[in-house]
């Protein structure tokens, strides 16, 4: 099924002044350039960036390129991985991606390597060795349009065999996102340029003339494109202002629609080169610059692709002269590698002012985004090195195998794609597991076996998917996390470690029940069969559950003692304030009454005193 849409500019619009473009984020990186520069056409590049693996090189020919920026690029070497790529920082929308690709025997073995190239983890090019005839001295543009969706986007490049893969420049602009009818294909495709033609001229627009284009597209002869059948195929060019351009969305140049093909009243055919395997999205465009023509019906003619009469277009009816009008049409279900479009005159000659060809490609899954977090935090605390290719998105392209050691699936109803297993054995890897890998939560299997990775084994290894884990053979140090007792565990591999505390029973009860663990090699585990019992209070290199009890009792019976002994001295002393402790008044009072009794008693005494010396002197005998 196919479906054709027309677009015009009404005559109400005539009159309207077209507004400024309103996107300005755009790159144009000269691919393995040391500085920036500024070319004829005003379009500046800037050195190389915003890629870390590959090596700069040379074009064995600089004089043969009339760009500088055609003259370096950047290759990346299977020592760099077999996955590299430029990852740029950009608002999300949509954009126009180009590409320059060279070889130019900058290496000096004469073989055009091959690779390919993807775009937002969707396979976009393919490169084969041997390359078409004058490519690989003269170098081509190849371009796209696709949705950057996550702040930043991903071009990468994907060495087959061991061939290094090259890049001579990278251009990123920023467009309209309802250009191209978007709003009907969604924003789920990347429009793959499979022909961008003009008449009347050679390749022209931005960096190729000084001719503008908003969208940065560049625009070649539909000359090698024409059948032939259509020898009486001619140009004809106006100056004249055309109405109807640079206007939004698709924002298409004046100069498009200032010249057109036409015949002496013969059929105009072309022929395309597609892969029969992809829809395709043709755009024609049309303005009546013949001056003679003055009314409808003047001019009309059938729009044929692939024998199939999809529109009959009399374009002075549709939008009068000196007008751009253009119409889209779909093709599905090709069954042949060429594409066959045909205008078939019905009353005058047919014309034609220029035409696109794009292939629709659905954009591939990609990574969960939290696990495409999880990973690249993983690549950095672990230290994972170059070679290994650790680059853009880590299960995408489908069509490619994910980073090396990942395996990957996709998850109900094919909409992503997760991570399942992770496979770094013996990878020299030097440093720890990070807590990021509690976002991996579909890993079923784990192996960092035999590195030499240190650090705590985070509790976010406690993913109720994992089944496989072996850590065995590194420098991991302090306890076994209780979390693991929470997945599914068959296999576990801990030994020749640096671990120490009580082994969670559950762990130990997966050999019990069927599966393989080992702990050996760790001098501080404790407390299962084969290994030593656990001290009382202390355990995992703290106080165990146990000790905290015995320490909380042992405080609370201190605590109780000094409550004990307090109240005790407390209340001896308010029994001492009663009972001898008397008022002022009373202590006066006794202090009279005691030096009264004093007095009396010394009073007595005297008395006694002389009456006991009368007594004396009076004789017995008497």
């Amino acid at each position: 099924m196919s479906v054709l849409f027309v677009l015009f500019s009404a005559s109400l619009l005539y009159c309207s002044a077209a507004l400024p473009y309103p996107y300005n984020t755009s790159y144009h990186i000269d691919c393995g350039g040391h500085s920036p520069s500024t070319e004829i056409y005003n379009v500046t590049w800037l050195q190389d960036q915003f890629v870390l693996g590959g090596a700069s090189g040379l074009v064995s020919e600089p004089l043969h390129f009339s760009h500088e920026v055609e003259k370096t690029l950047r290759y990346f070497p299977l020592s760099s991985g077999k996955k590299n790529c430029y990852i740029v920082p950009l608002p999300s929308g949509r954009y126009y991606i180009r590409t320059f690709t060279v070889y130019d025997n900058y290496d000096g073995k004469s073989h055009p390597p091959s690779f390919d190239v993807s775009v937002e983890g969707t396979l976009v090019f393919s490169w084969r060795s041997p390359w078409p005839q004058s490519v690989p001295r003269d170098g081509a543009y190849s371009d796209l349009f696709a949705f950057v969706k996550d702040g930043e986007l991903d071009v990468c490049f994907y060495s087959i065999a061991t061939d290094a893969p090259v890049v001579g420049a990278l251009e990123v602009v920023q467009i309209d996102p309802r250009s191209y009818d978007s709003a009907r294909t969604g924003d789920g495709y990347i429009l793959v340029n499979y022909g961008r033609l003009s008449t009347g001229s050679e390749q022209w627009g931005p960096g190729f003339t000084s001719d503008p284009d908003p969208f940065g597209r560049s625009w070649q002869s539909d000359t090698q494109f024409r059948n032939q059948n259509s020898k009486s195929a001619r140009t004809i060019t106006t100056k004249e202002k055309i109405n109807g351009t640079d206007e939004a969305p698709n924002y298409f140049p004046m100069k498009l629609y200032q010249s057109a093909v036409t015949t002496a009243g013969e059929k105009l055919e072309y022929e395309l080169s597609v892969d029969a395997k992809l829809d395709y999205l043709l755009w024609f465009h049309f303005a009546e610059i013949d001056s003679t023509v003055k009314k409808a019906g003047t001019r009309v003619f059938d729009l044929v692709v692939n024998d199939m009469n999809v529109s009959r277009v009399d374009i002075y009816k549709e939008a009068g002269g000196f007008v751009a009008y253009s119409l889209n049409y779909t093709v599905k279900n090709l069954s042949s590698p060429v594409l066959s479009v045909k205008l078939v005159p019905v009353a005058g000659a047919p014309l034609l002012s220029g035409l696109e060809n794009y292939a629709v490609v659905p954009a591939d899954m990609s990574t969960v985004p939290e696990q495409a977090v999880a990973m690249r935090a993983l690549k950095e605390s672990l230290h994972v090195p170059d070679r290994m290719g650790w680059n853009g998105d880590p299960c995408a392209p489908t069509d490619w195998d994910a980073w090396e050691g990942v395996t990957c699936h996709p998850i109900q109803n094919n909409t992503a794609l997760v991570i399942t297993q992770i496979d770094l054995g013996s990878q020299g890897l030097k440093g720890y597991i990070s807590d990021q890998i509690s976002l991996l939560s579909h890993l079923v299997n784990l192996n960092l076996s035999s590195n030499s990775l240190t650090g705590t084994l985070p509790a976010g290894l406690g993913q109720k998917s994992l089944k496989g884990l072996d850590l065995s053979n590194n420098q991991f140090s302090g306890s076994i996390p209780e979390s693991l007792t929470s997945s599914n565990l068959q296999h576990v591999l801990l030994n020749d470690n640096l671990l120490d505390g009580r082994v969670p029973e559950e762990i130990y009860s997966i050999g019990v029940h069927g599966g393989s663990i080992d702990l050996s090699g760790n001098k501080g585990l404790c407390g299962v069969p084969s290994l030593p019992d656990c001290p009382l209070f202390w355990e995992n290199g703290h106080l165990s559950k146990g000790g905290k009890i015995a320490i909380s009792l042992s405080c609370l019976f201190f605590i109780g003692i000094v409550v004990l002994v307090v109240c005790i001295i407390y209340i001896r002393r308010r029994r001492n304030y009663y009972d001898f402790a008397l008022p002022q008044d009373l202590m006066s009072v006794a202090a009279k009454r005691n030096r009264y009794q004093r007095q009396k008693s010394l009073m007595v005494l005297e008395m006694e005193s002389q009456h006991a010396k009368g007594l004396s002197s009076i004789p017995l005998n008497q």
